[in-house]
Parts: structure tokens; C-alpha cells; sequence
């Protein structure tokens, strides 16, 4: 018998759906923890106190275990088991107490900058004539060797400061996020603006130039090192941390500060015309070499079910850099996980699994805390020889890309989970989140756990003023947060990691990765002064 063709793809339409099962919501549940989330939030109450009170985060400072104690002591409050830190080898801690910078002559301005983190003090006040002296190839090196003792010496060329004709700060449109849930284009590798790409023959001579560049620095015993980074303007300061300062195997060099663009051109400019200039700079900072570990927190909401010895995790990163006080990056985050935690115990909705917060340490060095975390629990992804607790994990939700509304999420690969999120997306529709993509995003703590097999997931969220403004800058600050956008993002964490707890089954997993070399992320930044890891 002849088959109508246009019947049959008819019939293939219709009975589609039936051939995968619709995933269950349980909507009475996420009334409840959405109306907790939006109408009786704390959620900017826990990022003040992480920013505003404990400041400045960085892993291996005493800022940094202030913060992790104060969050054991608020989920104590709360009421949460198994509140408790994880130790994890990590090299020098570093801080500062005091930095000082003013041109004096041609005439006097003070100067907007920070140190570089693992920077060493000045020991007093040093005053002198910078010199500017770009080095970008040997040839420069070569030029310079033996003629800078002593000296104050500005190592980049000038930097183009151009007008902003466009917002710093935007939100996803419909159509941004249409183009984002399509499929990247097969075999196109992405690339950093700017740079050349990871493992490429120009990447590898860039990185064995710059430590060059490190080495010859400290044996011409250069007094400080000015730099304006790579990039900012506006009196916005990109300044991370130097590239070898946490090893301690490693010999602390010469004072590294980044400025202002601003600034940094026109002392440049003055040089350049042969203008004398006069500075006077101060740092007071310390290395910290009698503690090597850092720390990873933790907090429990117990399940009650026949599934409470499995795991469902959510989390962010404690850490940050100096210069602001880590409110984007990635104080947002973790407010967002407590207030998820919050939320889940004051519903009183009765879970199956066993909820596990988990705040990682020294995430900018590497993604370093969740990394050790998940090597003692559940594999190490060099091996790949799985440990009994791998078995008993659901799944894990990051969230660190700043304040922006959760608007999707990455599928980092595992299409068997595009069902799921589409009906646990629908009750949130309303509140701008819908987007399921099947790219991978990087850079954050969900890779420790993606790397061992593990479903681990970095929600979709909106730009803002992230990459632009914020991101390990000195404006990463409170203010800088948007408080409707957390408390979208609360409702959503808390539902998400409810609806894991209490599913039938485990979410589906990717097939386990083959063991992979280790990788050491951000070993080598830009150049001196502006000091990525």
C-alpha cells in the first residue's frame, strides 16, 4: 500500500513527542521557592557583607579566610550541617596595606593604580625619573641591559585610549540568544581578540618572551615596574597578580604597578618628549610564606529520602583579585548559591538527595580549589580511576559571569540534558530565562567537574558590564550589582538544584573522558605590570 508522504511526516510529528517522556515539574514546589526568592530575599545582605565587610578576596590572603569563615559562621546561622572547610595545597598567600603613587613634577597629580598581587614593597617612599622603555623582542632587552638599576621604568608602549561610543554595560537580546543556541561552527576553534591561540608557535614564543623578560627585570634590579595593562580606561584598573609570585619555589622580583591609562600616557607622552618627570611611590606589601593551603567551604541541606546518600552540588567561586572587592567576580556567585541554600531550607520542601554548597578557592589561579576538590572525591582527570563518591553525585550548577539574570544555560556538550532544562526552564519563562545551548563554556569551577564525567553546567547569563567594567578591575564593587538580576538568579539556582534532588533518576551523563595531561591555566599573563593569571 502507498503511504501518503505528506500523512506519514504527519504522523512522524505527531508521535515525536511521545517517544520522549516528559519530564516532570512539580509546579507547587517552585511557587514556593520562587515567591521565597522574590519577596523575602537576602541575597544582597550575604554580597555585603562578602564585599563591602570582608573586601578584597584573594586565595592565600587573610581577607580570603575572614570570608570563608563568615560564611561558615551565616550557614551555621542558618542552620546547615556539615559546615566545614577542605584544605588544598596552593603556594604563597600575598597582601597590601598601602599604596601610594603622585607625579611631583612637571607639576603634581596624583596617580590612580594598584599594585600587582605578589608584587614586593617599595621599603618607604621611592622618588625618582621614570623611564620609558617599551620591550616587546630581545633586540629591546638587548638595548636596555645594564642601564636600568635602580630605575623606575615604564615597559609598554602608550595605549590608544579611544571614545566609548557604545554602552559598556548591555543585556542579551532575543536575538543574541538565538544565535547563541546554535551549534558552533564544526571544527572552528574560538581565539581571544588580541591574542594568539593556546598552543599555537606564536602563543609558545609570546609565553617563553615574557619570561624572558621576568628573569632579565629582576637581574637588572629594576626598582619598580609601571605598567597600564591591557586594557581600561576611564580610571579602571585591570591589575592581577604576576606570573610565578605564589610558587615558592620562586624569587619575589622588583614592585610592579599598573595605572590608569590615562595617567600612564601622560607620564609616557612627557618622556617621549624629553620632559623631566618626578614620582614618588609607596607599597606596603607582604608576602606570605609560613601558609601554603588554601581553602575550600562548605554547607549541607541534608536529604530525607531513599536518595540521601546522593549528592546534588551548586557553587561558586570565594576568591577574587585585589583591587575591587570582588563583587561580580565572583561575590555575585556565591551570594546567589547562600541565597539558594536559604531558600531551599526556609521552604521546608522535603528533599531526596542531600544538597552540598560548595565555595572554591583560588578558582583565578586555575580553578584550582573545586579542581582538588574533586580529585579527593571523586577522580582525578589524569587518571580517570573513579572513587566510590563519583557514583553518588547528581550533578553540580556554577554560576560566575557577574550580575547579569540568569537568561539559559550551557549544555557544555550533554544534549541528553536539553529535555530536562526545557521544563524546568518554562516556569521561569516569565522572568527572561529559556535558553538551552549547546556550547561549552570555560574558565570557571564547572570544568572540575565536567572533566571527570561528572554533569557540571555554567548557567547563561546576561553581559552587563562584566568583561568591559568589572572583571578583575577595581570596579568590581557592590555597586556594581544589580539586585533584581540576583534575586532572578536565586529562584532559578534554588529550583534547579530542588528538581535535581528530587528527580527519580540522576541526571544523564556525558561517556566518562579518556585521562587528559594537566593543565596549569594562567601561568602566563600578559606583560610584567599588568600581570594576569
Amino acid at each position: 500500500m502507498k503511504t501518503n508522504p505528506v500523512f506519514a511526516l504527519f504522523l512522524l510529528a505527531t508521535a515525536a513527542p511521545a517517544l520522549i517522556a516528559e519530564e516532570p515539574v512539580d509546579l507547587q514546589a517552585i511557587h514556593r521557592l520562587r515567591t521565597e526568592a522574590l519577596t523575602n530575599s537576602k541575597v544582597m545582605e550575604h554580597l555585603l557583607y562578602l564585599t563591602d565587610v570582608n573586601g578584597p578576596r584573594m586565595a592565600g590572603s587573610p581577607g580570603y579566610a575572614t570570608a570563608s569563615e563568615w560564611v561558615m559562621k551565616r550557614m551555621k546561622e542558618y542552620g546547615f550541617a556539615e559546615v566545614k572547610q577542605e584544605k588544598f595545597p596552593f603556594g604563597r598567600g600575598w597582601t597590601y596595606s598601602r599604596f601610594s603613587a603622585h607625579m611631583i613634577e612637571p607639576s603634581y597629580q596624583p596617580l590612580i593604580g594598584y599594585p600587582i598581587a605578589w608584587t614586593s614593597g617599595t621599603n618607604g617612599v621611592v622618588t625618582g625619573a621614570p623611564i620609558l622603555a617599551p620591550m616587546k623582542t630581545e633586540d629591546d632587552l638587548k638595548k636596555w641591559k645594564g642601564k636600568l638599576k635602580g630605575a623606575i621604568v615604564l615597559t609598554e608602549a602608550p595605549r590608544d585610549v579611544a571614545m566609548h561610543l557604545t554602552a559598556q554595560g548591555r543585556r542579551y537580546s532575543d536575538s543574541d540568544l538565538d544565535s547563541q543556541q546554535s551549534a558552533p561552527e564544526p571544527g572552528v576553534t574560538p581565539t581571544r581578540a588580541g591574542m594568539p591561540a593556546m598552543g599555537s608557535p606564536e602563543f609558545a614564543a609570546l609565553r617563553a618572551f615574557r619570561r624572558k623578560l621576568d628573569t632579565f627585570l629582576m637581574e637588572e634590579e629594576v626598582a619598580v615596574i609601571i605598567g597600564s595593562g591591557t586594557r581600561g580606561d576611564g580610571g579602571t584598573v585591570f591589575a592581577q597578580g604576576t606570573r610565578t609570585g605564589r610558587d615558592i619555589k620562586t624569587k619575589i622580583g622588583p614592585t610592579q604597578i599598573t595605572l590608569t591609562a590615562e595617567h600612564y600616557n601622560r607620564i609616557a607622552r612627557l618622556l617621549d618628549k624629553k620632559i623631566p618627570v618626578k614620582l614618588e611611590l609607596e607599597v606596603k606589601a607582604r608576602v606570605i610564606e609560613d601558609v601554603t593551603d588554601s581553602m575550600n567551604t562548605f554547607a549541607e541541606l541534608p536529604g530525607t529520602g531513599s536518595k540521601k546518600d546522593e549528592v546534588v552540588m551548586l557553587g561558586g567561586h570565594l576568591d577574587s583579585w585585589h583591587t575591587g572587592t570582588g563583587a561580580t567576580d565572583d561575590g555575585a556567585g556565591c551570594a546567589v548559591v547562600m541565597e539558594a541554600m536559604r531558600i531551599l531550607k526556609a521552604s521546608g520542601l522535603k528533599l531526596n538527595r542531600t544538597v552540598r554548597m560548595g565555595l572554591w578557592g583560588a578558582e583565578e589561579q586555575g580553578i584550582i580549589g573545586s579542581k582538588e576538590y574533586v580529585k579527593a572525591h571523586f577522580a582525578d582527570s589524569t587518571k580517570m580511576e573513579l572513587k566510590p563518591e563519583h557514583a553518588k553525585i547528581s550533578g553540580y550548577f556554577n554560576l560566575d559571569n557577574g550580575t547579569g539574570k540568569i537568561r539559559g544555560i550551557y549544555l557544555q556538550g550533554n544534549d541528553m540534558m536539553r529535555p530536562i532544562f526545557q521544563s524546568w526552564f518554562a516556569p521561569f519563562k516569565d522572568l527572561g530565562a529559556s535558553a538551552i545551548t549547546i556550547r561549552d563554556t570555560g574558565g570557571t569551577d564547572h570544568l572540575s567537574f565536567d572533566a571527570v564525567g561528572i554533569p557540571g553546567f555554567q548557567f547563561v547569563q546576561d553581559p552587563m558590564e562584566y568583561e568591559t567594567r568589572t572583571h578583575h578591575s577595581n570596579m568590581d564593587v557592590y555597586d556594581s550589582v544589580q539586585k533584581g538580576d540576583m534575586m532572578q538568579a536565586s529562584a532559578i539556582m534554588a529550583a534547579f538544584v530542588y528538581m535535581t534532588a528530587n528527580r527519580e533518576e540522576m541526571l544523564p551523563r556525558k561517556p566518562l573522558p579518556k585521562p587528559t595531561p594537566e593543565r596549569r591555566f594562567g601561568e602566563d599573563g600578559p606583560a610584567p605590570s599588568a600581570g594576569t593569571n
